[in-house]
């Protein structure tokens, strides 16, 4: 019984895949469970936001407020929800907060990129798999 999950999200389609997929999985007994949303910003993103919004505090509340919404849909199910801001490049940044962190499960979506795609750029996802040590489901 996964409790306590990590969820990776960037607020795209694939990631909301994964907001449902958690939903479902964890409905016995969502009233035990707490998923914390983690958008991890990479450095070329949050560059720009700081720019665009004036600073970083601005910028990390724009990011958080993206994300209200969700976390309302996630409460509404009866489940204890929460977002979580990182800044670094996804996997690693992932991969650390997950290993340091005492989670059930990591749940990610899939983008679906095809095989050039992902051995020119890399899979989040994959990297997940490989080095975060509790269990990782990708939702595709």
């Amino acid at each position: 019984m996964f409790k306590n999950i990590l969820l990776a999200t960037d607020g795209s389609e694939h990631s909301n895949r994964g907001i449902e997929q958690t939903l479902k999985m964890i409905s016995p007994y969502k009233d035990n469970a707490h998923i914390e949303l983690v958008y991890a910003v990479d450095g070329e993103k949050s560059k720009k936001d700081v720019l665009k919004h004036g600073d970083s505090h601005t910028a990390t509340a724009k990011r958080k407020e993206k994300f209200l919404d969700t976390i309302q849909f996630i409460e509404g199910q009866g489940v204890n929800a929460d977002i979580t801001i990182l800044h670094g490049e996804p996997a690693e940044t992932l991969i650390e907060y997950a290993n340091n962190g005492n989670y059930d499960c990591v749940v990610i979506g899939s983008r679906g990129r095809n095989k050039l795609q992902t051995l020119i750029l890399g899979s989040v996802s994959h990297k997940l798999v490989k080095y975060v040590k509790s269990p990782v489901i990708i939702v595709k």
